[in-house]
């Protein structure tokens, strides 16, 4: 059994990978660099469009703040 953290982890580590080596063209290295946003969201009860627009807007306050 894998905890939630752990698979979006992999997946999230993954992906940025794949779309680095398929669309970078290599004019960049991605070291040290951040593909994905630090958090994720997880609903166990079932899609609440409100809750999942709410933490969109947030998430992109947060990087906002983090980037600056």
């Amino acid at each position: 059994m894998y905890a939630v953290s752990e698979v979006v982890g992999f997946i999230k580590g993954k992906s940025a990978i794949h779309l680095a080596r398929t669309y970078g063209e290599h004019k960049q290295n991605f070291t040290g660099q951040h593909f994905w946003a630090r958090g994720y969201f997880v609903s166990t009860v079932g899609r609440d469009e409100t809750a999942i627009r709410e933490y969109i807007r947030n998430q992109e306050v947060e990087d906002k703040r983090l980037t600056n």
